[in-house]
């Protein structure tokens, strides 16, 4: 597993542990992997999710940081969306 996915479990977990987030998203992490989040918190897996969230490893890195607004880089076409976009939209909130 890269050093970005298991950076981004941990930071991942931090944000969510005072979320209340009930759905399941996945980022997918290019040429790195994929990070899976739910209820229970986030870990390095590519099941299935309600959405996946696309993006380079920069732009991953700047969401996470809070450098870059989700919203913002997917109006922008840096984050792509597939699945559902109200889990989306509760995912940005979390990381916001």
């Amino acid at each position: 597993m890269s050093d970005i996915i298991n950076a981004a479990v941990v930071a991942l977990n931090g944000k969510l542990s005072s979320a209340d987030f009930d759905g399941s998203a996945k980022f997918q992490i290019e040429g790195e992997g994929a990070v899976r989040i739910d209820s229970e918190g986030a870990a390095a897996s590519d099941a299935d999710a309600d959405v996946t969230l696309s993006a380079d490893a920069e732009t991953f890195q700047s969401i996470l940081e809070g450098e870059l607004n989700a919203t913002t880089a997917f109006m922008t076409g840096k984050l792509s969306v597939d699945g559902d976009m109200g889990t989306a939209m509760k995912l940005a909130a979390v990381l916001a």
